[in-house]
Formats: structure tokens, sequence, C-alpha cells
């Protein structure tokens, strides 16, 4: 079995690459200036933000092997597997590495709402390639956190520095929404995937088998990870893919409803519903009637 290397402490990062540890909780790299990371499979326990402005294939991350074009912006949360690929073309890199452990935003205000960035659970196919504009911000934002990292350390700076990355973050946001419009053809592509795959689920025996459809596994058969899936649909659709899809079992709902051969539970379990009572409950939450009332106007 393949040895994974943890990597829990800033320090022990800052070695691997050959650079100095100015504060223990936060680092950011020139990549050009850095030593190449071995070829292992690390685990990580920082939060990581990669700028690679060179063609790569050096990186796995997750279950994938990812060619970073340039002007590449990845996220990684702490707990992802990381890997450097043996036998790659020898390069000389280009780019920034931004890793902070986690207990640098304990108590902050961008430590309370963390979860809101939802890309750091993107895949790596689901990267951030950005607009030569948005490349010179990203340094800009980079350049400002290396400065006060460079200060010595006092009462200010976990404050100030734990501000920029708020900053930078709320602005990784914006390109984010800039890219799902950019590739507004893409995603309505993505739209009439999902409604075909809920169609095609509803046609067949799962939901009898399996049950009620969740987003993670909707979001896996289109190659998506749950957040980019979730942020996708409520960008194109203003609604988020729990609710696009009991919208889908409401409408079959309303059809199957008036085969008054079938009884409400028959109907509850044939749309993937575990308890009848549940399906009742979102019904009437819906509609504004219990299946029964609604059978009734016919």
């Amino acid at each position: 079995m393949e040895k994974i290397i943890k990597i829990d402490t800033v320090d022990m990062y800052n070695k691997m690459r050959g650079v100095e540890t100015l504060n223990p909780l936060i680092t950011i790299i020139d990549l050009s200036k850095a030593q190449a990371m071995p070829a292992q499979t690390f685990h990580s326990g920082l939060y990581g933000i990669y700028l690679k402005e060179l063609q790569c294939g050096e990186l796995r991350y997750g279950r994938n092997t990812y060619d970073y074009q340039e002007g590449t912006l990845i996220f990684v949360a702490p707990g992802q597997i990381l890997g450097v690929q043996p036998n790659v073309t020898k390069f000389e890199p280009k780019g920034w590495a931004l890793l902070f452990h986690p207990d640098l935003i304990k108590g902050t205000l961008l430590g309370k709402h963390m979860q809101d960035y939802t890309f750091f659970s993107y895949e790596s196919n689901e990267a951030l390639h950005l607009s030569e504009k948005e490349r010179k911000f990203v340094l800009e934002c980079f350049e400002n956190i290396e400065n006060e990292i460079s200060q010595n350390i006092d009462k200010h700076s976990k404050t100030l520095i734990t501000s920029n990355i708020e900053l930078f973050l709320n602005y990784s946001v914006r390109f984010y929404d800039r890219q799902f419009i950019t590739r507004d053809n893409a995603n309505k592509g993505i739209i009439e995937r999902f409604e075909n795959i809920l169609n095609d689920y509803f046609l067949s025996e799962k939901p009898l088998t399996i049950g009620f459809p969740s987003v993670a596994w909707c979001a896996a058969q289109l190659n998506l990870s749950a957040n980019y899936f979730g942020d996708l649909i409520k960008k194109e659709t203003g609604i988020s893919p729990q609710e696009y899809i009991q919208s889908k079992v409401i409408d079959l709902a309303k059809e199957k409803i008036f085969d008054i051969e079938k009884s409400i539970g028959q109907i509850a379990y044939s749309l993937g519903f575990k308890y009848p009572q549940h399906f009742t409950r979102l019904f009437k939450q819906k509609t504004g009637m219990s299946p029964l009332e609604y059978r009734s106007l016919n």
C-alpha cells in the first residue's frame, strides 16, 4: 500500500519546499524559488490555494490528475489527499502557493463563515480559470498577504492577515460567478442532463430500490462535486438542486395522484419515499393541500 505523508503544520510544508517559516500558521510561496515536492501522496491538514502560471501535469488532486492551464486557481480544504506524480517532465514551476492552518482563522470573522466558500470542496476539473485582469488582482492580494506575513508578529497580525484572506476569497466568489456566466452554454447542457437523469431515474426501479435521489448521487452522475453542482444549479435556476428534485417529484406526484387505483402510500413508495407521511408533508408544503385533497379536485 502506498505510504501517505501527513502535512499537519505550515513549517512541515515549508521544509519540503525549502523555504523559511515566517509565521507558524500561514505561508505564501513563490513556486519559482521553491524546491519541487517529492513524488509522494500527502494528506494535508492545511487550507491550500494554488495559482499556477505554467502548464504542468505533476499534481494529483483527489482522484484526478490535473494539467493546470496558465492562470488557474485551485482551492484545497484540510483533509484532502494530494499527490505528486513520479516520472513527469521536468519544468521550472511558476506561480504561487498560499497555505494556512485552520487555527489561523479560529475566532475570526472569516472562521465563522469559512464553510460558505464552497469552492474549497470542488474537484480539480472545476478549478477557477482567471482572466488576465483577475490574475493581476490575485497577485496583488498575495503580495499584500506576503507583506503582512513578513512583518513582526503582533496583536494586529491575525486580524490583518485573515482580513486580507477574506477579501481575496470574496473576490474569488465573484470570479467564479463570472466563470459560471461565461460557461453558460455548457451549464445549460448540465441542466438538461440533470433533467434527463431525473426522468430516467423515475422511469426505472431505482426509487423502489435506492429511494429518493440525493444531490450527491445526481452530481456523481454528472462527474461533478456536490458543492460545484449545487452552486451551478442555484446560479442557473435560482433554486437549490434539492429544491429542483423536490419540484420534479411533486410534478410527477400530481400525475400519479389522479390514478385512483393506487393508494397515496403506493405513490409515495414509487417516488422513492421511505415513509408515506414524508411524501404527504412535502406535497402539502409545496401545493398547500394534502395528496387526498388534491385528488378530490379531479
